[in-house]
């Protein structure tokens, strides 16, 4: 487990010190400003379109109240709709219709 920790450490690294190897710039300046990657073309309510992300794929949205939690910093996993949760939690998921679980 350990060995692993080192190699994920040593990607970032490269992926950061290499030019071309890191995020785009557009999603780099979308979370500088704490706005949030959708696979959506427009933004939930009570947030604002910020431009795009990961060369324009996607709608960078940023939240306008700070209320929002996204599931993933919650500790939880984005799933279709398809799949049943053990325990669902409050979260945003970057897809329409997806669903946060704290439990699979």
């Amino acid at each position: 487990m350990q060995l692993f920790s080192c190699l994920m450490a040593l990607l970032l690294f490269l992926l950061q010190a290499v030019p071309g190897l890191g995020l785009p710039r557009d999603t780099l300046r979308c979370l500088e400003y704490h706005g949030y990657c959708f696979h959506l073309k427009s933004c939930p309510e009570l947030f604002a379109a910020f431009g795009t992300c990961y060369r324009r794929r996607r709608t960078c949205c940023v939240d306008t109240t700070s209320n929002f939690h996204i599931c993933q910093d919650e500790g939880g996993h984005c799933v279709s709709p398809e799949i049943r949760c053990l325990e669902e939690q409050e979260g945003l998921c970057p897809r329409r219709g997806w669903k946060c679980c704290s439990e699979l």
